[in-house]
């Protein structure tokens, strides 16, 4: 009889060891489930104090404090976000109610690091050009303090600066970022009714979530990457409408929110459509002005 109770007490155990991971695994996934309120607040602040708010701060503090050979509060400020930004996303991720591929994440990862890093060193020497004179609204040779220079390759040599910082830059930032929220939207579809509603905090950072979106779109000059994602977006929804799932709440955050940043796009171009001089300066079939371009044509003389 002893060994036959052992022979139980073993499979027992046995069941208990393995069933207790999958319970665990289970409790995991309806806890990632839940609206992400504290990575979607910590997101949202620090793109709005980090990256809308450095260029603010530059201006707004004394020169003497951050002589113009050494690096100012924005640049700081640009550093800790390319520490904390891919750290946040790393997490968000990390709470994806599927598994998904890792390599195209560390890879999107890194060169959004590389991306904003180059941006870092373009945007310091631009705004040390706008201390001195530089105006945001004209191209580089049209510039007063650009197009007297000496010898005239010196033109040449701010003129890829120029395509680093607002070009290069800013695709090896934003394109993996935009490729990592979109692979993070593809995980979260559920059957389930009660995770498809957005809760009062998703509501409240709905805002400034959108408003941040429509800074980042025309200031960053993206509107097709924008555009191409959020298209992306809407055809994965109808894809797995067809399934019978629908967004979970932190998707449906997702997607409300670049929706209200597409409608605020809209009307920033609606307003400034026929200013003839953001005209000359964003020719081509899609023009969208940059708000700091705005700025110095039409607030900083005042």
């Amino acid at each position: 009889m002893q060994p036959v109770r052992k022979r139980r007490g073993n499979t027992l155990n046995r069941t208990t060891q393995n069933s207790t991971p999958a319970l665990k695994e289970s409790v995991s996934q309806k806890k990632r489930q839940h609206f992400h309120v504290d990575l979607w607040f910590c997101l949202t602040l620090q793109n709005w104090i980090l990256d809308f708010g450095r260029p603010i701060v530059m201006i707004i503090l004394p020169l003497e404090w951050f002589p113009l050979n050494k690096p100012s509060a924005g640049d700081y400020f640009h550093m800790i976000y390319n520490v904390i930004t891919p750290f946040l996303m790393l997490k968000l991720i990390e709470r994806s109610p599927r598994a998904l591929p890792r390599s195209a994440v560390y890879l999107c990862i890194i060169t959004f690091v590389m991306g904003a890093s180059i941006h870092l060193v373009g945007d310091s020497i631009n705004h040390r050009l706008i201390l001195s004179g530089y105006q945001l609204h004209l191209s580089v040779r049209e510039n007063p303090i650009i197009k007297d220079l000496k010898p005239e390759s010196l033109i040449d040599s701010f003129e890829l600066l120029y395509y680093y910082d607002e070009h290069l830059g800013h695709l090896m930032w934003y394109i993996p970022f935009f490729i990592i929220l979109f692979i993070y939207f593809s995980g979260c579809f559920t059957e389930a009714e009660g995770q498809k509603k957005i809760p009062i905090s998703g509501w409240l950072l709905l805002g400034p979530s959108a408003l941040y979106y429509w800074y980042l779109v025309t200031e960053g000059q993206i509107t097709e990457l924008f555009l191409l994602t959020f298209l992306a977006m809407v055809v994965m929804v109808i894809h797995q409408y067809h399934k019978g799932l629908s967004p979970d709440s932190n998707g449906l955050f997702l997607f409300c929110s670049f929706s209200v940043a597409l409608l605020l796009v809209a009307l920033w171009v609606i307003y400034l459509w026929n200013d003839p001089v953001l005209r000359s300066k964003y020719p081509g079939l899609i023009y969208v002005p940059e708000p700091w371009s705005y700025y110095t044509l039409h607030i900083k003389n005042h």
